[in-house]
């Protein structure tokens, strides 16, 4: 069957009309059009992940944004949550683990640029979304143009900049965006005030973001003041019931930026007063496309791999120029002096979150482990990087018909173009269903004719035509591009889908997977996806781990992955194999059932929605060396090492990892809550 598009309308790239841009002391130069960023004049893509540094401990923040710099994340994003730095009022601390300035200046050693989310209100699944308990008993009103309000919004400002000064990249750091509030969508002259405030004090940078979404017309912003940032998350966990929600929308092509489910649990509708966020004065954005999601007490999703893949190839077919996951990273939340840090309905919000756990099933975990998402979705961004100058330009044309939500057959596809040369996207992946094999599928856009090919299975996947590649033009290729070395480009083969490269004036060439095939003045290599998703560029080598994650820290290659590996390096040529001996012993564990040994200090936790009964393990630790695996079923679970709690999880089906070196050494117990009915669960 012919599948075809609606007809694709040029716009028009305008150029200086928000309040943006930054040159830096080398001369580097961050710009916004309406459609796309630029960096040194060229269109850019920039991919963002979320990491909460006061959620980790510093001495992990370096290997830890260098795993992220090796999985294609080229910007790190961090709350300040206000809370953790002024708990009690006059109080200030940016000492240890929340060292600030620190964290950036590890950021830019392991090569990342940085956006810093000032708040003042955050959210984040914080307590009192990252305000202090004091500020929230004061009688002035929050989170407005209240001058008391300001007062200690302006000295939470002062503060933050003290720290950073000099880190902007006006200066020649790394700090290249700051993001205003959170989910704050109907007062542009509050967040217009907020701008205002940390201008006056000195801040500066190239890039200054608000929330975009809302659940009516896009959030109320200062138009020209700031850009609107977006979002889409694979499940709801805030939502008040237990039932299975609906077919998410973001596994359909539809060009629509404002997801309206985010923030429901917090955000009320705006007045029908015709507002309508111009969404034609930005390039789309996202800063929560989710890296995975959180789990609440009444809500347990469990992430699959695909759900995330999906989604963000889904967003970057529709036009998503700014690749923005939350959480990219997990962490652990701190406790503080006067209370847990964590959201819960006891401090008046709707969830009830773990206390310490924020692991978030994303990415990478909350103790700096791979999950299979972090190597797929650096397929995405090797793109981005290798060809964001030819994409970012290119719009977003919807298919001829559209596809229904509950429609579970149908091919969906949508189009990024220029009018000559372009991508086509197709989805074939609906988490929690299953779509109908769709048999026959043929392309003709403007005078390219694809050959016809079946999508089947859990899939989703893009395809170039008219392309560039060295002094070639390619035609059409039914391989995924992933990214490119010299001459060398590297593409991935779509499972259940032959891949053919068509040249201009060249017969059609149908490779093997892992052939080098030269043509003219390049090579093409077509990989599998169990290479592709290892696939790393470091230091501008091509690498392939074998079944491990490599990334470079202080000059030295490693694997995520305790113990000795392999994998292949890239010669021009082909791949040459290379072996790394590590001794590594894994601890072992040993679980005893005993009595309760002492009251849990919290035993709220244990007991969400009632009295529950509690099962106890004593565990002894033979060494400090990777995970012990905690395979429970019950409700809560919290360890507690020489009396202190370390380590707690709301259960949702997987097996629980802790790393050793948290226990070994120390009187360790962990109590488990009795599960109850009363949860929405995937298992």
């Amino acid at each position: 069957m012919l599948y075809k598009f609606k007809e694709y309308k040029k716009s028009k790239i305008i150029r200086n009309h928000l309040k943006m841009g930054e040159s830096n002391p080398q001369g580097e130069r961050i710009e916004v059009t309406n459609l796309y960023f630029e960096r040194n004049e060229k269109p850019w893509i920039g991919v963002m992940g979320e990491y909460h540094f006061s959620r980790d401990n510093r001495e992990n923040w370096y290997e830890e944004l260098c795993k992220m710099r090796a999985g294609g994340v080229t910007i790190v994003a961090t709350y300040l949550f206000w809370i953790y730095h002024e708990e009690i009022e006059g109080e200030f601390d940016f000492s240890g683990d929340l060292d600030i300035r620190r964290f950036v200046l590890e950021a830019k050693r392991a090569g990342l640029d940085v956006v810093i989310r000032i708040g003042p209100w955050a959210h984040g699944e914080c307590r009192n979304g990252g305000f202090p308990d004091w500020l929230i008993n004061k009688p002035c009103q929050i989170r407005t143009n209240n001058k008391d309000y300001l007062k200690k919004v302006e000295i939470w400002y002062r503060k933050i900049y003290d720290e950073l000064n000099g880190l902007f990249y006006r200066d020649g750091g790394n700090i290249i965006g700051i993001q205003f509030e959170n989910e704050l969508v109907d007062d542009a002259e509050h967040l217009a005030k907020l701008k205002e405030i940390a201008l006056e004090i000195g801040y500066s940078a190239p890039l200054y973001t608000v929330t975009g979404w809302n659940s009516a017309s896009g959030a109320k912003i200062p138009v020209d003041e700031v850009m609107p940032v977006f979002g889409g998350y694979i499940e709801a966990p805030w939502e008040q019931h237990m039932n299975r929600l609906l077919p998410s929308s973001h596994y359909f092509f539809n060009g629509m930026r404002n997801d309206s489910a985010i923030g429901t649990d917090l955000i009320v509708k705006t007045e029908n007063d015709g507002w309508r966020l111009p969404y034609e004065k930005y390039p789309f954005a996202t800063c929560e496309l989710g890296g995975g999601i959180q789990v609440t007490h009444h809500r347990r999703p469990l992430i699959r791999p695909m759900d995330i893949y999906a989604l963000s190839l889904v967003k970057l077919g529709c036009g998503n120029n700014l690749i923005g996951y939350y959480m990219y990273h997990g962490g652990t939340n701190k406790i503080g002096k006067l209370t847990t840090f964590n959201e819960d309905r006891a401090s008046g919000y709707p969830n009830d979150c773990p206390i310490l756990s924020y692991d978030f099933q994303t990415a990478l975990s909350q103790y700096g482990e791979a999950r299979e998402q972090y190597g797929m979705l650096n397929l995405l961004h090797l793109f981005g990087e290798d060809f964001g100058d030819i994409i970012a330009p290119m719009e977003y044309t919807e298919s001829e018909k559209s596809v229904s939500r509950d429609d579970l057959s149908s091919l969906r596809y949508g189009m990024r173009t220029n009018g000559q040369s372009g991508f086509v996207f197709i989805n074939h992946y609906q988490r929690l269903d299953t779509i109908e094999n769709v048999k026959d599928v043929e392309f003709k856009i403007f005078d390219v004719v694809f050959p016809k090919f079946n999508v089947c299975g859990d899939i989703c996947f893009f395809f170039p035509f008219k392309i560039s590649l060295g002094n070639n033009r390619l035609e059409y290729a039914t391989a995924q591009p992933i990214c490119k070395k010299d001459n060398s480009y590297f593409f991935l083969s779509v499972e259940g889908i032959e891949a053919e490269y068509k040249f201009e004036n060249n017969e059609s060439i149908k490779p093997k997977i892992g052939e080098v095939v030269k043509v003219d003045d390049i090579q093409i290599i077509t990989l599998d996806i169990e290479d592709a998703k290892y696939l790393r560029r470091i230091d501008g080598d091509i690498y392939i781990g074998n079944e491990c994650n490599l990334y470079k820290a202080d000059d030295s290659l490693k694997a995520i992955e305790n113990g000795s590996y392999t994998y292949k390096k890239w010669n021009g040529t082909g791949f040459s194999e290379i072996s790394v001996n590590v001794e590594f012993f894994e601890a072992t564990a040993k679980f005893e059932v005993v009595e309760e040994p002492f009251v849990p200090e919290y035993i709220e936790e244990l007991n969400i929605e009632g009295e529950r009964e509690r099962e106890w393990k004593k565990i002894c630790v033979d060494r400090k060396d990777g995970f012990i695996e905690i395979d429970y079923k019950g409700d809560v679970a919290q360890i507690y090492a020489d009396g202190k709690m370390v380590a707690d999880d709301f259960y949702y089906g997987k097996v629980w990892r802790v790393p050793a070196k948290l226990l070994y050494g120390r009187e360790c117990y962990v109590v488990v809550s009795q599960m109850k009915d009363d949860f929405y669960r995937e298992f």
